[in-house]
Order: C-alpha cells, then sequence, then structure tokens
C-alpha cells in the first residue's frame, strides 16, 4: 500500500467538517428555541428539513449532503493510510475501524439529506422506533439492537472524554482563536457525548426488552430531557452544547491538522498547553 494519500484529502476534510458546523449550527439553534418556547424538539433529519422553507434552503441541503459525503470519505481515506496515526497494532486497528464506522453513518446521512434536497420527507421522530424493529425482525435481532445501543454508549464515552481530556487539541493548530475557543469546544464534545449517551440508553432498553417504542432518536431524546426537573434548562444548555460542538466542527473546518501530512514545525493546542504548563 503507498503512504502517499491523495493530494485532495484535506480540503474534502475541511469541507466535511464545514457540514457538519452546519448540521449541529441548526440543530442546536432549534434546540436553544424549544427549551425557550416550549416548541417540538427536532432531531437531525428534521431540524435539516426545516431548512427547506429558509432562503437558499434547498441549496444549503445540496451543500450539507455533499459536505458529508466528503466526511464519510476523508474518515475512509484517514483510516486506509492511518493519516492520524493511530498505528498498526490491536488497538490501532479498533479506532481505524471506529473511522470506518462514522464514515460509513456520515455517507448514509448525506444520502439522506440529499433525499430532503429533493424532495422527500424525513423519517421523522419515528425513525429511531422503525430501524429498531426492522433490526429485531432479523434473527437474534433482539441481541443486535443491544449492540448497536453499546456502540453508540461506547461513542458517547469517547466524546465525552474527548472533551473531558482535552485529546481534540492534538489536531488543532494552536492560534489565538483556538486558544480562546478551546473552552467552548471542550464544552461542545461533553454535551454531545451526554445526547448521545441518552439515545443509546434508550435503545438499550429497546433492545433487552424487545420493544422498538422504547427507541428514541436525538428529537425525543431532547424532549426526555426537557420532561425531566428543570428540564428546560438542561434543554437550554444542551443547546448551547450542540453550538459548541457546531464551533468545534467549524475550528476543525479550518485548523485542523493531519498529523502524517504535517511538518514538525507546527504548534498544536496540546504542545502549546503543555509547553505552558
Amino acid at each position: 500500500m503507498s503512504d502517499k494519500a491523495p493530494d485532495w484529502v484535506v480540503p474534502v476534510m475541511r469541507a466535511g467538517y464545514g457540514a457538519r458546523a452546519l448540521v449541529y449550527l441548526v440543530l442546536g439553534g432549534l434546540t436553544i428555541a424549544a427549551a425557550w418556547t416550549g416548541g417540538q424538539t427536532q432531531g437531525t433529519q428534521s431540524a435539516l428539513a426545516s431548512l427547506k422553507s429558509a432562503p437558499f434552503g434547498q441549496t444549503l441541503l445540496w451543500i450539507i449532503a455533499l459536505g458529508l459525503i466528503c466526511y464519510a470519505v476523508w474518515r475512509l481515506i484517514a483510516a486506509w493510510y492511518d493519516l492520524e496515526r493511530r498505528g498498526d497494532d490491536d488497538e490501532g486497528l479498533a479506532k481505524r475501524a471506529g473511522l470506518v464506522i462514522t464514515g460509513l453513518t456520515h455517507a448514509a446521512l448525506g444520502v439522506a439529506v440529499a433525499a430532503l434536497a429533493m424532495g422527500e420527507r424525513s423519517g421523522g421522530s419515528g425513525g429511531a422506533q422503525d430501524w429498531t424493529a426492522k433490526l429485531m425482525s432479523l434473527p437474534f435481532g433482539k441481541w443486535l439492537v443491544a449492540a448497536v445501543a453499546l456502540g453508540i454508549i461506547g461513542a458517547a464515552i469517547h466524546y465525552v472524554l474527548k472533551g473531558w481530556k482535552r485529546k481534540y487539541e492534538r489536531y488543532i493548530r494552536v492560534t489565538s482563536t483556538t486558544r480562546k475557543l478551546d473552552p467552548l469546544l471542550r464544552f461542545g464534545f461533553v454535551a454531545y457525548g451526554v445526547v448521545l449517551a441518552i439515545v443509546g440508553g434508550f435503545l438499550l432498553v429497546a433492545g433487552l426488552q424487545s420493544d422498538p417504542s422504547e427507541a428514541k432518536g436525538i428529537g425525543d431524546a431532547l424532549a426526555y430531557v426537557r420532561g425531566q426537573p428543570f428540564g428546560r434548562w438542561m434543554l437550554g444548555l444542551l443547546g448551547l452544547g450542540l453550538l459548541g460542538f457546531a464551533v468545534e466542527n467549524a475550528v476543525e473546518a479550518v485548523y485542523r491538522i493531519v498529523p502524517r501530512l504535517q511538518g514538525p514545525d507546527v504548534e498544536t493546542l496540546r504542545d502549546y498547553v503543555e509547553s505552558h504548563a
């Protein structure tokens, strides 16, 4: 296998993170609005579907769809060429397999957003229950759903730890802007992990009880949060966190480095923090 990744991988990566920033900007903004007004919470696809009525909304949907496909391509190439220096041992291969899974997930989301741009309706809040029911209809379906749930919970823990321990800093070039935004990036990772943990928890219950109606997408998970004591405050906090995650992706779109393609003289946020500890 060649050690040289394609020259176009970096602009594709930046387009991908830019699209993710737009996705969570919309989702975070609508979540804050739901907390403020008491309106309906939205999942990812239903939030993006709301763009269709906005000026240039269909164009924005196509930009987001293509960007998500770019992100998928970036994740797959990063795994193949080990652009993030994960390594070839068991742990490194497991991490690279995770990149493949996130790549395929974003490819599917990109196709779904393209379908929205072409006029197809969003799956709505029943989407999670629909595909959970389909999985449960397969042999060992109950355990397949539980396995997917554990994968989502594992991803949630990964995001929380990535934010809490600032693991993302090794991939962000240090500038005055990234230093100022660093606390917001950390908050964004943790908030996104919390949202994923809620989704994964409900899906695990659905699997163990063989009850697809227990499954919840992001929109229903956020509605569950609002139904708790001080729920509107917690929902607003998660909305701010999702906006922080949007900022994090925007920062990665501009300032992210690719370790295997980067020269040794590039200073990251991690280098800056360690040198000033």
